[in-house]
């Protein structure tokens, strides 16, 4: 069953701005030490910041809290695996509040999606409660 939908889109040129003006002090705030390698390695740094930027907005929008209520924006992290696919690790608050909103019996899965065409940016979230075998 479905638990929660959540989607955002970023623009990117708004991230390269705030990179340029906040560095570290965003970067710190906003994104775990994973998320930095990742996005300071690719040539399209602000793009890699602006897809993860809206992975945690939709994962906080699929969790029906929006970012309020204690969440982190450092509590929804973006992965990869190694085949590329992305998938968010979610910590602190907002596993808290996944654990909150799976019915017993079930896991949650929460699926991710991202995508970019310069000047957008744009992440899918879908949370998922699968029933235990």
């Amino acid at each position: 069953m479905i638990l929660g939908v959540g989607t955002d889109l970023c623009n990117i040129e708004r991230i390269a701005g705030v990179l340029a003006r906040h560095g570290d002090r965003f970067r710190d705030r906003v994104f775990t030490e994973v998320e930095q390698r990742k996005a300071e390695a690719r040539r399209d740094v602000a793009g890699t910041y602006a897809k993860r930027w809206a992975a945690k907005e939709a994962c906080s929008k699929a969790l029906g809290t929006g970012l309020r209520m204690g969440i982190s924006w450092r509590d929804m992290a973006v992965r990869n695996l190694p085949t590329g696919q992305p998938v968010m690790q979610l910590t602190g608050w907002a596993a808290e509040r996944l654990a909150a909103m799976t019915p017993a019996g079930h896991e949650a899965i929460v699926h991710v999606t991202l995508t970019d065409d310069h000047p957008w940016a744009q992440a899918f979230v879908v949370i998922e409660a699968r029933a235990l075998a």
